[in-house]
C-alpha cells in the first residue's frame, strides 16, 4: 500500500510538470495570436491614424 501511494504521488508530480509545459506554450500561441491582430490592425489602421494624428498637430500649431 504504502509503495501504492509513492507510485501516485510520482504520476501526480510528472503530470503537474506536462501540464506547465503545456500552459507555456498555450500563453506563446495566445502571445503570437495577439502580435499578429496588433500588427493587422495598425497596417490597416496606419494611415487613417497618421492623417488624424496630422490634423491635431496642425490644429495645435496654428492655435
Amino acid at each position: 500500500m504504502y509503495a501504492r501511494n509513492w507510485a501516485w504521488i510520482a504520476r501526480y508530480r510528472t503530470r503537474a510538470v506536462d501540464e506547465t509545459g503545456q500552459a507555456l506554450v498555450e500563453y506563446a500561441l495566445i502571445l503570437s495570436l495577439i502580435a499578429v491582430v496588433a500588427i493587422a490592425a495598425l497596417s490597416f489602421l496606419g494611415d487613417s491614424i497618421k492623417s488624424q494624428l496630422n490634423h491635431v498637430a496642425q490644429t495645435i500649431v496654428n492655435g
